[in-house]
C-alpha cells in the first residue's frame, strides 16, 4: 500500500518538476521563440489528451501569425530528421516527456 503511494507521489513531484517549457534547439528570434513557446504550452495544456488536436491549433496559429507552411510534431517516442528554413526551428519539451517540434519548411 505504501509503494502506491508513494510511487504517486513521486510522479507528482516528477510533473511538478517539468512542468516548465524546456527548450532543447531554437535558431529563432527572440520574440517568436517566446510567442511559439507560450502557444505550444498553452495548446498542449488544453488539449492534453490529444496531441493530434494541439499539434492542429499550433501549426493554425503559427501560420496565421508567421506566414504559412508551418509543421508540428508532438509526442513522448519519435525521431526525425527535418529541413527547414533558417530562423524558424523550435524543439522544447513541456510536461516530462512531451515533446514538440516546431519548424517552416517552404
Amino acid at each position: 500500500m505504501e509503494d502506491t503511494e508513494e510511487e504517486k507521489k513521486d510522479e507528482a513531484d516528477y510533473k511538478r518538476l517539468h512542468s516548465f517549457p524546456l527548450i532543447r534547439h531554437s535558431d529563432m528570434p527572440e520574440e517568436m521563440r517566446i510567442e511559439a513557446m507560450e502557444l505550444c504550452v498553452t495548446a498542449c495544456e488544453k488539449h492534453a489528451t490529444n496531441n493530434e488536436s494541439a499539434a492542429k491549433m499550433i501549426k493554425e496559429t503559427m501560420d496565421k501569425r508567421f506566414g504559412s507552411s508551418w509543421h508540428v510534431v508532438i509526442g513522448e517516442g519519435f525521431g526525425f530528421e527535418i529541413t527547414h528554413e533558417v530562423k524558424n526551428l523550435l524543439y522544447m519539451f513541456f510536461g516530462g516527456s512531451l515533446a514538440v517540434c516546431v519548424w517552416k519548411c517552404s
